[in-house]
C-alpha cells in the first residue's frame, strides 16, 4: 500500500525522508537540522508557507492594538484584543481538532487559511474607507483566533505523515525557530509598515502572506485521519488522554512552566524596581527569553540524537524554573538578561520534544484532538501564569513571585516525575503513549 509520505512526495521531490541516513550514520550537529527541508518538498512547502504567513500574522497583530489605541486611547481596551483572542483560540483549539480527526486535513487547512486572508482583507478594506470602529476589530480578531486554532491542529496533525518519526524532532525545531523569530521580527516590521503606509498596508500584507500558506496547502495530497469519516469527539480525545501517562505528562511539565514561573507579566514592575528603568528596559526583558529561544532553535542539531525524550523534557522545564528563580535574584541587568535567555532556550527544548512525543505516539485517529489540546494548553497556560504572577506580587512582592514561581515548578516537576516514572524511561525508538 502507498503511504501517505510517498503521495506525497513523488518521483520529482527528491529522495523521500524515509531514505535518509541512520542516526547512527549521522555526523553530530550543530546548527539546526535541516532534513527535513531537504528530503520533503511537502514538508518544505508547508513550513515555508506557515513561516511567511506567520510573520504577516505578528504584523497585524500589532496593528490591530496600534489601531484600537488610536481609536479608543485606552489600555485597557488594548487588552481586551488579548481576550477577545483567548477565548475562541480555547473553545476552538478542542473543537478543531475533532473536526482535523473527522475530515481530510488538507481541505481543512484550506479552508482555516482561506477564511485568515478574508478576515486580514476585510481588515484593510475597512481601514482605506475610514471605518474606525473597536467593535468590529474586535470580532475580526476572535474570528481570526478560530481560524489560527483549527489550522494550527490541521497542519501540526499533518506533519506525522509527511516526515518519518526520526526527522519529527528536527522538524519541530524548524517550527520553534520560525515561531520564535516571528515574534521578533513580526510586531517590528509591523509598526514600521504602519508608521510608514498605514493599517492598511500591514493588513494587505497579512493577506498577500496568506498565499504562501493556500499554496503549500494546495499542493499536499488529500490527507484523511485514519478512521476518517467516523465521528469524532472532543470527550473521546479527553478520554483516550486520561489513559496515556506520557502524553498527558507532556501537558502537566508544560503547565508546571509556564503557570507557576512565567515571570512576563512582572516586567514593568522589576524594570523600576530591580534595575532602575522604564519602556527600554522592560523591552530589554521581553527580548531576552525570545533571543534564546531563537538561539536554542538555530543551534537545535544535537537534538535529533536524543532518545530520551521525556528525560529531556524534564530537564529542559526544570532548567526553566530554575533560570526564572535565579532572575529573580538577580540585580543587574544585563545577568538578569541571560538567565532569561537560558529560560527561553530551555523552553525551545522543552517544545521540540513535547511536541515529538505528541505527534509520535499518539495514534492518527487521535492527532487532531491531542493537537487540539496542546493549542488550549499552549494558549491557556501563561496567561494563567501573568495572573498567579501578579497576584502574588501584589499579595507578598515580586521576588517572592519570581523566585517562588521558579522553585515551585522545580518542585512541583520533581513530585510529576517522581509519580510517573516512565515518563523520564520513554524512548523515542518505541515511543508510547
Amino acid at each position: 500500500m502507498t503511504s501517505i509520505r510517498d503521495r506525497a512526495h513523488g518521483p520529482s521531490d527528491g529522495p523521500s525522508a524515509d531514505d535518509a541516513p541512520d542516526a547512527g550514520t549521522v555526523r553530530p550537529r550543530l546548527f539546526a537540522d535541516l532534513t527535513p527541508l531537504r528530503t520533503s518538498t511537502a514538508y518544505r512547502r508547508l513550513w515555508f508557507g506557515n513561516t511567511i504567513s506567520w510573520m504577516g500574522q505578528q504584523m497585524t497583530a500589532l496593528a490591530v492594538s496600534l489601531q484600537v489605541y488610536a481609536v479608543t486611547r485606552s489600555t485597557f481596551c488594548v487588552g481586551l484584543v488579548g481576550l477577545c483572542s483567548l477565548v475562541p483560540l480555547v473553545a476552538f483549539g478542542l473543537y478543531g481538532g475533532a473536526v482535523a480527526d473527522t475530515v481530510d486535513r488538507r481541505k481543512l487547512g484550506l479552508a482555516s487559511a482561506g477564511g485568515a486572508t478574508a478576515l486580514s482583507v476585510a481588515l484593510a478594506v475597512a481601514a482605506l474607507v475610514g471605518f474606525h470602529h473597536v467593535w468590529f476589530l474586535y470580532a475580526i480578531v476572535a474570528a481570526q483566533a478560530i481560524c489560527f486554532a483549527v489550522n494550527s491542529t490541521a497542519r501540526s496533525s499533518m506533519v506525522p505523515r509527511l516526515l518519518p518519526a526520526r526527522a519529527l524532532p528536527a522538524a519541530n525545531a524548524l517550527q520553534s525557530l520560525t515561531s520564535n523569530l516571528g515574534l521578533m521580527a513580526g510586531p517590528s516590521l509591523g509598526g514600521l509598515i504602519v508608521g510608514l503606509w498605514g493599517y492598511q498596508a500591514a493588513y494587505l500584507i497579512d493577506a498577500a502572506a496568506f498565499t504562501a500558506s493556500l499554496y503549500a496547502m494546495w499542493r499536499l495530497p488529500a490527507i484523511r485521519p485514519d478512521g476518517g469519516g467516523r465521528r469524532a469527539s472532543v470527550r473521546d480525545g479527553l478520554r483516550f488522554l486520561a489513559t496515556r501517562p506520557n502524553v498527558r505528562m507532556t501537558f502537566f511539565s508544560d503547565l508546571a512552566a509556564m503557570v507557576l514561573a512565567q515571570p512576563r507579566a512582572l516586567f514593568p514592575a522589576v524594570a523600576a524596581l530591580w534595575f532602575g528603568g522604564g519602556a527600554r528596559t522592560v523591552g530589554l526583558l521581553v527580548a531576552a527569553p525570545a533571543i534564546g529561544a531563537v538561539l536554542g532553535g538555530l543551534f537545535s542539531g544535537w537534538l535529533g540524537r536524543v532518545r530520551r525524550h521525556g528525560l529531556a523534557i524534564l530537564c529542559a522545564v526544570a532548567s526553566w524554573g530554575a533560570a526564572v528563580a535565579v532572575f529573580g535574584l538577580t540585580r543587574q541587568l544585563w545577568l538578569g538578561m541571560v538567565f532569561l535567555a537560558v529560560a527561553g532556550c530551555s523552553d525551545t527544548v522543552s517544545m521540540v520534544f513535547r511536541s515529538t512525543m505528541l505527534q509520535a505516539a499518539t495514534p492518527d485517529e487521535m492527532r487532531g484532538r491531542l493537537q487540539g489540546v496542546f493549542v488550549v494548553v499552549v494558549a491557556g497556560g501563561p496567561r494563567l501564569g501573568d495572573f498567579l504572577a501578579g497576584s502574588v506580587a501584589n499579595l507578598a512582592s515580586p521576588t517572592v513571585a519570581v523566585v517562588g514561581g521558579g522553585l515551585a515548578c522545580v518542585l512541583v516537576l520533581g513530585l510529576l516525575a517522581l509519580r510517573w516514572p516512565g515518563f523520564a524511561r520513554y524512548d523515542a525508538r518505541t515511543p508510547r503513549a
